[in-house]
C-alpha cells in the first residue's frame, strides 16, 4: 500500500489510464519462496478487460521471477509518470522547503501465467506494432518461423486482472493557486523534458474536472 494523503489522490480512471499508457514501462514485483522478486518491463493495459483492466507481459524464461507468474498469487506494477525537483524559491512566501512533485500508478492484482504459442505471438505483435514507428516499422509477423518458433520457447508470458488502482499525483495541490501556477512555470522553464511533462501534467491537473 503507497503513503496517499487525500490531496494527492487520484482515483479518476481515465487519467490513470492515460498514465500507464504514455508510461508503460513497469516495475514488477511478485513474492515467492524464494523472496521478492522485481523485473523491469512494458506491459500492455486492456482497461476495458475486467473492472480495472488487464496488463500483460512476458519475461526471460531464465529469469528467476518467472517462478512466481507460473504458481500465480499476488502481483504489483507500477508505473512512473513524469517527476522533477520543486524548489521553495519557486513560491511566493517564505519560510518554506524542497520537495519533489510526481505522478505514479500502482496496479494490484493475482498474475497468471501463460505459454502457448498462440497467446503469446500475439502479445507480442502486439507490443511491436504499439512502440514501432516510421514508415516500414518491424512486424513480428514477418519473422521467419523457425525463429519465432525458437524465440517463443524462451519467454514466459503473463496477465495481472488488476483488482485496485492507486493514483498518486503530486502536484503541489496542497498549496495555492498562484504557488501551483509559479510551480509549473519553473518546471516549464527546465532544460530537463522530465519536468516540462510535469508541468504539462501540472497543467492537466488544473483544468481537469473533479
Amino acid at each position: 500500500m503507497v503513503y496517499l494523503p487525500k490531496h494527492f489522490e487520484e482515483p479518476r480512471a481515465a487519467r490513470l489510464g492515460a498514465l500507464i499508457r504514455r508510461h508503460s514501462f513497469a516495475t514488477l514485483v511478485t513474492t515467492g519462496e524464494n523472496g521478492v522478486a522485481v523485473s523491469h518491463i512494458p506491459l500492455h493495459y486492456e482497461p476495458a478487460r475486467g473492472p480495472h483492466g488487464t496488463l500483460t507481459g512476458h519475461l526471460a524464461r531464465p529469469n528467476p521471477q518467472t517462478r512466481h507468474l507460473l504458481a500465480g498469487g499476488a502481483a504489483l506494477a507500477i508505473f512512473q509518470g513524469p517527476h522533477a525537483y520543486v524548489s521553495p524559491t519557486w513560491y511566493e512566501g517564505a519560510p518554506n522547503v524542497p520537495t519533489w512533485n510526481y505522478a505514479v500508478v500502482h496496479a494490484h492484482g493475482p498474475v497468471a501465467a501463460f505459454e502457448d504459442e498462440e497467446r503469446l505471438s500475439a502479445l507480442l505483435a502486439e507490443l511491436g506494432s504499439t512502440y514501432e514507428e516510421g514508415p516500414e516499422p518491424w512486424r513480428y509477423e514477418a519473422l521467419p518461423d523457425d525463429y519465432r518458433r525458437r524465440m517463443l520457447r524462451g519467454i514466459v508470458g503473463f496477465e495481472i486482472a488488476v483488482e485496485r488502482l492507486e493514483g498518486k499525483f503530486k502536484l503541489s495541490q496542497n498549496r495555492n493557486e498562484a504557488d501551483r501556477a509559479r510551480v509549473a512555470a519553473a518546471l516549464e522553464r527546465s532544460a530537463d523534458p522530465v519536468a516540462r511533462d510535469l508541468a504539462g501534467l501540472m497543467r492537466e491537473n488544473e483544468a481537469a474536472p473533479g
